[in-house]
């Protein structure tokens, strides 16, 4: 597809947006290639050599990633089916939180597990009462706990649109031919899940190969340790600039294949087509009972780790200790600028790609923060910045310019498609009614970008208030995060007031997401029969 709306002209933007955007590309290769060539410069060749920790380090992310998108692929194909076939008061609500993972801060996340499955969660208390032996929640095992909790729901949705472009009238045609299970798996769902499944296997790999918080809660030693967290600690704990730009070099290396072997291995979409009318009604029998059992226990391993967050919390918020207030403050305004920098960057290089010959390029170059995680960005800007000026004095706007380059990937996909749809419906219109291009910005295409807008936004709100990434580099005693000081308080053993920063970091997100959502894309248009 091309990257600017086929017209017989093309709008010209004025020299300051050309200016802004030209240099939000700039300013994004430097954050992206020069940080990572900053990281190759400092690694020296002495110091080029790989430890048998890293070794294991290395073994570990892989192998990991490759568990936790299997398992959470496999896992996520009963329950994308189950509401594909099922109708049910909830079902919507059940969908729409099929996507709060995404936005859910980790160490909230993690904190919900460890009430669930922890030392003294429910899983052990009951294990205990039964005479049984406990479970630990530290380890591998704990790391692919965490990993399906985030990502089952994001690869039931990927699969789930699968289902959805499967026409009615195959599903209609299969029924009048009196296809069994055995026949609808051979001839309609099989060649459908060999579509999908490949690209939601790739994505779920991408974001657990650079775990880093869930590493760090629950690695449990050593022997369960990411190449992110070895990063880390090299920083951390041994200063050790060599090491960690030689093991930053590696993660960035694993992105890059995996990113080729994602384009390489995800087969197209399937060219199914359809009248859209009623689909057969769904088995009964025993697929009901399967497809039941699906959703409830998807539901409950969901909803279950997040009520014990809200359970434990709720008694302890008003008692938090001053730092935890002081880490909000600090939360609030890294993801303050990082919404201000995240809507520079998308407005400049949405525009910029739409009326422009290098559409496609600028496109590229706004998605090229997948290639490297936030820890190999921190590091070579932290030994950019260290030889020149103390790099807590920058931890601020340094977490807000990555988390924002971090959401730019997610924000150009919700805007430019609205974008280009807005402006091959309208444009010829307004050229004709003699619009100017503010004009034409603020009647025609704002009003049809609001909500896309608005969820962009809000999303890159709550990712920024819930990560624990690069301020971990940046930061010293004082300038914490609130995810950095409840992560403190975890290691400390200080639960109470874990869980009520948990509790508290978790209506922040959420605010924050709802808030901006509702404040720049407004109420949800209503639609009859709706």
């Amino acid at each position: 597809m091309r990257s600017r709306v086929e017209l017989p002209w093309r709008r010209r933007l004025p020299a300051p947006a050309w200016a802004l955007a030209a240099a939000v590309v700039l300013l994004l290769l430097a954050l992206n290639f020069g940080a990572l060539g900053a990281v190759f410069w400092r690694a020296e060749p002495g110091a080029a050599v790989f430890r048998p920790a890293d070794w294991a380090a290395l073994r570990f992310t892989l192998v990991q990633a490759a568990l936790s998108a299997l398992i959470s692929v496999v896992l996520a194909i009963p329950v994308a089916r189950a509401l594909a076939r099922r109708r049910f008061a909830g079902r919507r609500a059940l969908v729409v939180l099929l996507g709060a993972p995404f936005i859910l801060p980790t160490l909230v996340a993690v904190a919900g597990i460890l009430a669930v499955f922890g030392r003294n969660g429910l899983v052990n208390q009951a294990l205990a009462w039964a005479e049984l032996p406990g479970f630990s929640i530290y380890g591998l095992q704990g790391v692919l706990l965490a990993h399906v909790f985030f990502n089952l729901p994001l690869a039931t949705r990927l699969i789930l649109q699968g289902w959805s472009r499967v026409p009615a009238e195959h599903l209609r045609l299969a029924a009048s031919l009196g296809f069994g299970p055995a026949a609808m798996w051979r001839h309609i769902e099989g060649p459908m899940l060999r579509q999908v499944v490949p690209g939601a296997l790739a994505v779920v790999f991408l974001i657990c190969l650079t775990s880093f918080a869930v590493a760090l809660t629950l690695g449990g030693g050593p022997r369960a340790t990411t190449l992110e967290l070895a990063i880390y600690q090299a920083f951390r704990f041994d200063f050790d600039l060599g090491r960690a730009a030689l093991l930053a070099l590696v993660q960035a290396a694993l992105g890059i294949a995996a990113l080729l072997a994602l384009a390489s291995f995800t087969l197209p979409a399937m060219a199914m087509t359809g009248l859209d009318r009623t689909a057969p009604p769904p088995p009964g029998g025993l697929a009901r009972w399967v497809d039941v059992a699906s959703i409830t226990l998807v539901a409950l391993f969901l909803l279950v780790p997040l009520g014990m967050v809200v359970l434990r919390g709720a008694p302890h918020l008003a008692s938090l200790p001053a730092p935890v207030w002081a880490a909000t403050l600090q939360s609030l305004k890294v993801a303050g600028l990082s919404v201000v920098l995240l809507a520079l960057f998308t407005g400049a290089l949405a525009m910029a790609a739409l009326w422009s010959r290098w559409g496609q390029m600028l496109e590229g170059v706004g998605m090229s923060a997948l290639l490297a995680s936030p820890m190999v960005i921190g590091t070579g800007l932290f030994i950019i910045a260290f030889p020149l000026i103390n790099p807590a004095r920058l931890a601020l706007p340094v977490t807000a310019l990555v988390n924002a380059a971090m959401a730019l990937p997610f924000a150009l996909r919700a805007i430019l498609p609205a974008l280009r749809r807005a402006e091959a419906d309208h444009a010829r219109l307004s050229t004709s009614l003699g619009l100017g291009l503010g004009a034409h910005l603020r009647l025609v295409l704002w009003p049809r970008l609001r909500r896309p807008a608005g969820f962009a936004l809000g999303l890159g709100a709550a990712l920024s208030m819930g990560d624990l990434g690069v301020i971990v580099l940046f930061a010293q005693t004082g300038g914490e995060t609130l995810p950095m000081q409840l992560h403190r308080l975890m290691g400390a053993y200080r639960t109470q007031d874990a869980a009520g920063a948990a509790l508290l970091l978790l209506a922040l997100s959420l605010a924050a997401f709802v808030v901006l959502e509702r404040l720049i894309g407004g109420k949800e248009p209503h639609h009859a029969g709706t």
